[in-house]
């Protein structure tokens, strides 16, 4: 190390790195992920220390009602009556105390307070220390009163928005909605999906194995691997290369049941980053055409760059709104047609648990609209014959099986194939019998909705 840096500014800890996420993504309402990743690039931090920054943000906003709940016990004036900075502080310290065995309790206290010490007064420090000190005191008391309504409960018990978890309980019963919020609370596994023009997946697994890399085969996608402590794969050789990719195996089974084949006009109508878009063209073997159509242009180029990393010729992106695509292209002009719609994302949760925080039940209702929309514009670009798929990374009715089941009764020459479309089709139906909800808690991966549909005349 050099002289300089032994004199300048200390590095900062993981503890430091988390709360400043934290206080970012509450002040500008900014997305936990790319905070995250950029603070990591920054701090660069032993692999040790980004795994704690990352656990302590993931984990502190998963369980955010609950933290709150039981630091209104101990804080006088109200957590809300903090600066942010502090209020955030003391729910990532509370969480260590909580939900973090391995991290000593006297730990976690004393790098708060030297925290608080660094970035406020010896008032703010001194009251941080006697919050934590009061925590640690009644920590067998930190229990949820009983007799609470179901909803509540279960809001409380697995931190998630009361109006969700009416929702969910409405929607799928009350063993259900706690299933789905314990289950966005579990860290989400890693999963790689192999480039088949390149490598099969029995090749890939045998590279792994070689290089001391624990994976085991996907049972949901025929070209999904699921990987065990092999860091970020991203930074991997077989990336760069382009041999595989990294996506949720839920998500792999999207392009399974569009089902295109070597020579076929393919339409993806919402596109990036293009992990569909590339899979599909994986599946033609990257004989035919794929249009891959994204509304803004720098995520254009992540399609392009996708493809090219993949070594995949047929994919043509282009820029523009989905809606309008039915203007740029003659009518019955694709074989196929993914319309991965924007949607809620609450299947994501696992991942991005910040969305749990910032969706109100407007937006649903506003994002259901324009699926409506999409689907039945986008729809009148499929041939006779053809198949389109309506997917998204959701679980809530309005947003998936009501939007299909709308399209279907007023479009008469559409119709559900008979054919299941391979190993999505094997999956539970939705209520309406429409397509395949997956729910984060049925195998460990994202919550989603795919639906196929035929048009016949």
């Amino acid at each position: 190390m050099s002289a300089g840096k032994r004199q300048g500014k200390p590095a900062a800890s993981a503890r430091e790195v988390a709360l400043d996420v934290l206080t970012r993504v509450e002040e500008n309402k900014a997305y936990s992920n790319l905070q995250l990743n950029s603070a990591l690039q920054r701090a660069s931090l032993p692999r040790e220390d980004a795994g704690l920054a990352t656990e302590l943000v993931y984990g502190t906003i998963s369980r955010l009602n609950t933290l709150d709940y039981f630091l209104e016990r101990f804080v006088t004036k109200g957590i809300q009556k903090l600066q942010p900075w502090v209020r955030n502080l003391l729910r990532l310290s509370l969480y260590q105390l909580m939900y973090l065995d391995r991290i000593p309790p006297h730990a976690a206290v004393n790098e708060a307070v030297n925290l608080a010490k660094r970035r406020g007064h010896q008032g703010i420090s001194g009251m941080v220390n006697g919050v934590l000190r009061s925590v640690l005191r009644s920590k067998d008391e930190l229990v949820l009163p009983s007799g609470l309504p179901p909803a509540e409960r279960i809001a409380l018990e697995h931190s998630h928005p009361l109006w969700l978890v009416e929702r969910w309980i409405d929607e799928y019963g009350e063993g259900a909605a706690e299933a789905i919020c314990r289950a966005n609370n579990e860290p989400p596994a890693v999963s790689v999906r192999v480039n088949t023009t390149m490598i099969s997946r029995e090749g890939m697994l045998a590279e792994l194995e070689q290089a001391g890399v624990k994976a085991a085969p996907s049972a949901l996608s025929p070209e999904g691997i699921l990987v065990y402590g092999g860091g970020n794969m991203a930074l991997t050789d077989w990336y760069r290369d382009g041999q595989i990719s990294i996506q949720d195996e839920s998500s792999m089974l999207v392009a399974g049941a569009v089902a295109p084949e070597p020579g076929m006009r393919v339409l993806d109508c919402c596109a990036a980053p293009g992990g569909k878009t590339a899979h599909m063209a994986e599946l033609m073997k990257d004989r035919g055409e794929i249009v891959a159509n994204e509304l803004h242009e720098h995520k254009r180029k992540l399609i392009e760059a996708q493809a090219e990393r993949l070594g995949l010729g047929s994919i043509q992106a282009v820029t523009g709104d989905a809606l309008e695509l039915a203007r740029r292209y003659p009518a019955d002009s694709f074989d196929r047609i993914l319309l991965d719609a924007p949607c809620s994302g609450l299947g994501v949760i696992r991942r991005k648990p910040d969305l749990k925080w910032t969706k109100t039940p407007d937006d649903i209702g506003e994002i259901a609209a324009l699926q409506r929309k999409l689907l039945d514009s986008v729809s009148t670009l499929l041939r006779v014959g053809g198949i389109m798929v309506y997917s998204t990374c959701t679980i809530g009715r309005e947003e998936n099986e009501q939007v299909v089941r709308h399209f279907l009764d007023t479009h008469p020459g559409f119709g559900l194939p008979e054919d299941s479309g391979g190993t999505w089709g094997k999956l539970h139906s939705d209520a309406e019998g429409a397509g395949v909800q997956i729910m984060p808690q049925d195998y460990g991966s994202d919550g989603f909705y795919i639906a196929r549909i035929r048009r016949f005349f």
